[in-house]
């Protein structure tokens, strides 16, 4: 978008056109002078006008998603940033002298027509103002006449009465200057005498048709369209009946057809979709939230899938937040003193079970070790990386903490065959619980059951071979268990991982268990329990002839 403001702008110096103005330094006069004795008008010249500027706002909902009424927040940043962008002084004046353009008749080209009554008020204003301080002298100063009172009491009469006048005006544009429309907005929402009348909205309303109309004024000051962009986010994580106020503030805003603004929001629908249902805003719409979004919404975008470059591009972002690593700095010192990759098998060597002592630093070879797997274009690692910026990151935050963990288990004593792992196999399962934290803990408790008393005997089977053995069962629970199945990626990319790409055994699933720390425990407690009671009921028609009989018969 700014790139389009680029090209726009030079095509528009190329026709011959004049050059945009912006209402600071001496440009800030020219406003002020124009606010209060000109009134701006529409012409067909400003509408073919073809240059623009895009003002961004971000709006997070989650940092106001504590307040009573959300969708206020949304207003009240609105206001403040716009405010922020022009400054504080030319919409106070405008709030007090200001007036919407309006459009030419014909073809006419002045864009700025002579606010006559305004003049003349002023004129007047400062003309019985003069008056009345020449009276008032006179009545003070001329000999002869300084006994009259009644002359004395009518200069200061009228010079109070036209003084006041502007005196009245000055003090309503520094009061508008000093109380912003954000804080008159939050002091409206935190009137409870106030917020339960019907004039409520309609103040909102107010203020919120002033901003359109101010933001029409700049457009033929600065002699360029003007669009407002919103970027709504974290929206996903409020409250429903909070969703719902931010798409009825957006419907608000965007009721005049001429509103300048344009919202960019960036939801998971899967998650938007069940809150609109929850609300009152689907009377009407069959209850389908997805049909409510359709309307909403004037241009769908739905984000393609990550390509292999920028996923790497995505963990390399995700890689340079981890300051505590200094990644850059670290990892090549590393490279140059290993003279490795994770090419051929580099990221698989066996690493000692170091100390105590020797866990911390050996530790920040290990990450950077894993984190240099995840970013090889040529490792399979990196083509189950997920494309949700947010998994990544989880991912990268995680890694460090596994490693870290696995280190001290094998410093503590437990080596076994924690030494046999390797950082590209550490980081390879946390990839695998991110991505499929349902089946993955399905396995492991399959595993947990079948091993109770013989763990010996399953030490050597693969994970895979547990999950094909159990794959039925598991289908036959996909009723009870269906919100904790649908966290799961793609089940053919989950067989490629176990079968052929990282076939850990059940061995390794164990004491890597011990380490893991991105996977929710509660999910396999509630498959064990489920297995239990369907094992009970098999085992009930059976159990039906037996009888109980007294331990002393």
């Amino acid at each position: 978008m700014r790139e389009e403001m680029a090209q726009r702008e030079a095509a528009e110096l190329r026709r011959g056109q004049r050059r945009p103005r912006s209402p600071h330094g001496w440009g800030l006069l020219e406003a002020l002078w124009l606010l209060a004795f000109y009134e701006p008008v529409v012409t067909e010249g400003h509408l073919r006008r073809k240059n623009l500027e895009f003002i961004f706002i971000r709006f997070s909902a989650w940092e106001f998603a504590g307040c009573d009424k959300l969708w206020a927040g949304l207003v009240t940043t609105l206001c403040h940033h716009v405010r922020q962008h022009f400054g504080a002084l030319p919409l106070s004046v405008f709030h007090v002298l200001g007036s919407r353009p309006r459009f030419a008749s014909g073809f006419s080209q002045r864009e700025w027509i002579l606010k006559k009554g305004t003049c003349l008020r002023l004129w007047g204003l400062l003309l019985v103002l003069a008056v009345g301080i020449a009276i008032l002298l006179v009545a003070l100063l001329v000999p002869g006449i300084k006994d009259h009172h009644a002359l004395k009491v009518v200069g200061s009469a009228v010079a109070s009465l036209s003084g006041s006048s502007l005196v009245l005006g000055a003090l309503s544009i520094l009061k508008n200057f000093l109380v912003s429309e954000k804080k008159k907005i939050e002091r409206l929402t935190n009137s409870d005498r106030f917020a339960g009348q019907l004039g409520f909205m309609s103040k909102i309303r107010e203020e919120v048709e002033v901003l359109v109309d101010y933001l029409a004024f700049m457009e033929v000051f600065e002699r360029r369209r003007l669009r407002v962009v919103m970027e709504i986010t974290s929206l996903d994580l409020c409250y429903p009946e909070k969703v719902a106020g931010v798409f009825n503030a957006m419907a608000t805003l965007l009721s005049d057809a001429n509103a300048p603004f344009i919202f960019l929001l960036a939801v998971d629908p899967s998650v938007i979709v069940p809150c609109l249902e929850q609300t009152g805003c689907m009377k009407g719409l069959a209850d389908n939230g997805y049909l409510y979004l359709n309307r909403a919404v004037t241009l769908p975008f739905s984000i393609p899938e990550m390509g292999a470059r920028s996923r790497l591009r995505s963990v390399a972002a995700a890689i340079q937040t981890r300051e505590d690593l200094m990644y850059r700095i670290i990892a090549d010192n590393v490279a140059k003193t290993r003279g490795g990759g994770c090419g051929g098998g580099g990221c698989g060597a066996v690493a000692p079970a170091p100390s105590w002592k020797e866990a911390d630093s050996e530790a920040v070879a290990w990450i950077h070790e894993a984190f240099r797997c995840l970013h090889d274009a040529s490792d399979v690692l990196s083509r189950y990386l997920p494309e949700n910026g947010a998994n990544v990151r989880r991912i990268v935050n995680t890694i460090p903490i596994t490693l870290r963990l696995l280190l001290h288990r094998a410093a503590a004593g437990g080596a076994g065959t924690v030494a046999e792992l390797s950082p590209r196999a550490a980081a390879a399962w946390v990839v695998l619980a991110d991505r499929w934290p349902c089946r993955l803990s399905w396995t492991l408790q399959c595993l947990e059951d079948a091993g109770q008393g013989h763990a010996a005997e399953h030490s050597g089977r693969s994970l895979w071979s547990v999950f094909q053995e159990h794959a039925g069962e598991l289908s036959a629970l996909r009723q009870p268990l269906g919100k904790v199945l649908s966290l799961d990626a793609d089940p053919e990319l989950f067989q490629a991982f176990l079968a052929r790409d990282f076939p850990f055994g059940a061995g390794e699933a164990r004491q890597l268990l011990g380490v893991t720390v991105n996977l929710d425990h509660s999910i396999r407690q509630q498959m064990g329990l489920l297995r239990a009671m369907a094992r009970l009921g098999r085992a009930a028609p059976v159990s039906r002839g037996v009888q109980c009989v007294p331990h002393g018969a």
